[in-house]
């Protein structure tokens, strides 16, 4: 639904959404303040977060103008600082990993079930825009979803909106806002296709058509992940922390819907907040349709027993520690009685070969390797997953859900 009332837009979603009380991340421009105002004005209880990721000598100033404005409606604010960028890696994709990572974590600390961001249409047709210029499918082709990051839910109530009318909205109110001198920058590809907009526009294509499209797109989207779920209810078994998916079933899937499943629970057994490329993926099904082993995702696709078995890869865990009641690999949360100078680690060979009774589980090796375990030293102490509980227990990571739902929303 596009509308050009944002009062209104944002009333029917805080009215649909229901929560008690709302996180807003601000960053000082247009569309964040107009989205900060206008939850302001609806009464919610609120409160307002601001990231600077280090990378500009203006970042400060556009928090600090922030924090001013949150302290004269009386909104509680608060800045965040990122100080990861090593050079490494594509910068806009590691500070909005580090932005969700922060936010998640700030909105955990204050109570907070629901983060809204501050996305118009623009940024949605945008976004499918990029993504149509890398050949991308479906999903990728779909309007923005909610994202669910460590247990906090993160919403775009102003996505319906055009960017226009959010000027206006802020212009009636005689309230300013900063523009990010990055939105000129041409090296950044979002900016190129921005730049377009007027030629897009007289072809046909604007922001709300293409907006369109993308929640079509959706709906298409949800069907399949709808097909894909009911398929597993039926079809996908777990084998401790492992997956197993019926052969002869699965074979007779349409290659979507086979394609859909894998990444699904690829997605899930390795807690990644993202889907493996294209390409890979069809070397898997390839795989999968010929009884071969192969590695993806930092997962691994063997067959037993007339099925397709998916587990962790020690390779992909041999790094992971964490101490107990931390999440270790991103999944998993072990707890049990006090002891001294123990972590969690994986298995690996040489706790596989301490472990009394890894066969009883009926998982390969390989599985059972790559599970959490406890460690005194050099000395296994226990393996909740493997067969060795010893007093100990896991759960499952704040906010990870089982593989079904997951299925859902991968």
């Amino acid at each position: 639904m596009f509308v050009n009332d944002p009062p209104a837009a944002l009333t029917d979603f805080l009215h649909d959404l229901g929560a008690p009380a709302l996180g807003v991340a601000v960053s000082g421009g247009g569309d964040s303040i107009a989205l900060l105002r206008l939850a302001a004005a609806a009464g919610v209880p609120l409160r307002a977060v601001t990231v600077d990721h280090g990378l500009r000598p203006e970042a400060a100033d556009e928090a600090r103008f922030v924090a001013a404005l949150c302290a004269d409606l009386g909104v509680p604010h608060d800045t965040l600082r990122w100080n990861g960028w090593d050079g490494a890696g594509n910068l806009q994709d590691r500070a909005r990993q580090a932005r969700y990572r922060l936010v998640s974590e700030w909105a955990a600390r204050h109570g907070l079930d629901c983060v809204a961001l501050a996305h118009t249409q623009e940024d949605q047709a945008e976004t499918l825009l990029m993504r149509l210029a890398r050949r991308a499918g479906v999903d990728g082709l779909s309007a923005m979803r909610e994202r669910m990051v460590s247990g906090v839910r993160f919403v775009r109530p102003l996505i319906g909106c055009a960017r226009q009318d959010l000027r206006r909205y802020l212009q009636g109110l005689g309230q300013g806002w900063i523009e990010d001198p990055s939105n000129a920058d041409m090296a950044y590809e979002r900016i190129r296709i921005r730049q377009q907009a007027a030629q897009l526009a007289d072809l046909g294509l604007t922001a709300s058509a293409l907006s369109e499209v993308a929640q079509t797109l959706a709906q298409a989207r949800q069907a399949l992940d709808w097909a894909v779920h009911r398929f597993a209810q039926q079809h996908l078994h777990m084998q401790g922390p492992d997956v197993r998916i019926d052969r002869a079933e699965f074979t007779a899937l349409p290659p979507e819907l086979q394609r859909r499943l894998l990444v699904g629970a690829l997605c899930w057994l390795s807690g990644a907040g993202y889907a493996p490329r294209r390409q890979p993926v069809a070397q898997l099904l390839q795989a999968a349709a010929q009884k071969q082993r192969m590695t993806l995702h930092g997962c691994v696709l063997t067959h037993r027993q007339g099925a397709l078995y998916l587990h962790r890869e020690y390779a992909a865990v041999t790094g992971e520690t964490a101490q107990p009641g931390q999440v270790w690999d991103g999944r998993f949360r072990l707890h049990g009685a006090a002891a001294a100078d123990v972590h969690i680690a994986a298995v690996g060979e040489n706790g596989l070969a301490a472990l009394p009774n890894w066969r009883q589980t009926g998982r390969p090796a390989a599985a059972v390797m790559a599970d959490p375990a406890v460690w005194q030293g050099q000395r296994l102490i226990a393996a909740p997953l493997s067969g060795f509980a010893s007093g100990w227990g896991v759960e499952p990571a704040n906010g990870r859900q089982d593989c079904l739902s997951a299925l859902l929303s991968h």
